[in-house]
């Protein structure tokens, strides 16, 4: 549980670094598998994170190198005590690695480094490794953790989104007005050119969600009940909702 919650929590921070709802959905985050014990691990809790996180599959990473570019620098405070006057001429080998070098370091947990005449051994805690961001992708490191999560949003995914924004703005309005969770309702939104796909597209879906018999996309919506919705940035629309067997006459 404590991986799901530390994987879910870097997930959700990378999203927040730029601005992605979270009810947005995403298609897939990578995660490096650090050993087999800690991907058997993660299979247990995987469809927990999906769910919190909001993505549709994950990706385990077996061999990272060519996929995610790692970068390396010495960790001087480590180093200085070990090595004494070595540690610069340390720091310059270390600063030569190459991703198959970093990658059994990480793997190994240490590294044999041969230096004027003799063979030391580096250890992992005397490096600090991170992965850097590949294009549509956000990466986020913790220790030995590293996550990358795929922020490219597909017209497909963007349209699920709108219907996931638009579903949880018609469920807080059942609430509002008191509604039963077995009532059904008539629904009705008013058009707008930039959800016009997510709606249709996703109809059956939006309307199973909330209980509505049917959705009415309207050109205007002429009830003073009407309630202004926020979607998406810059996307304002309305929606009126009603039990279903008390119609009114809307057009």
């Amino acid at each position: 549980m404590q991986l799901a919650q530390q994987i879910s929590s870097m997930a959700l921070g990378l999203r927040k670094k730029v601005n992605i709802r979270v009810r947005q959905p995403l298609q897939k985050i990578m995660v490096p598998a650090i050993n087999l014990q800690f991907k058997v691990q993660l299979k247990k809790v995987e469809q927990l994170i999906l769910s919190e996180i909001n993505v549709k599959e994950i990706q385990y990473l077996d061999q990272e190198v060519g996929v995610l570019v790692k970068r390396i620098k010495p960790n001087f405070k480590e180093l200085g005590p070990r090595f004494g006057k070595l540690m610069k001429a340390i720091a310059a080998e270390v600063e030569k690695f190459s991703q198959d070098d970093i990658a059994t370091l990480e793997r190994n947990k240490e590294l044999p480094l041969h230096l004027e005449g003799s063979t030391l051994t580096l250890k992992l805690s005397d490096v600090e490794i991170i992965s850097e961001d590949i294009p549509g992708w956000l990466v986020a490191n913790e220790g030995p953790l590293t996550v990358a999560l795929d922020v490219n949003i597909t017209a497909e995914l963007r349209n699920e989104g709108i219907a996931r924004e638009l579903i949880n703005r018609i469920q807080n309005l059942r609430k509002e007005k008191g509604l039963e969770v077995t009532d059904k309702i008539e629904l009705f939104v008013q058009r707008h050119n930039n959800i016009s796909e997510a709606v249709l597209f996703n109809n059956d879906y939006i309307c199973s969600e909330t209980l509505a018999e049917r959705l009415n996309y309207a050109d205007q919506i002429d009830s003073q009940e009407k309630v202004a919705v926020e979607l998406d940035d810059n996307i304002l629309t309305y929606i009126h909702i009603h039990k279903f067997n008390n119609p009114i006459a809307t057009t």
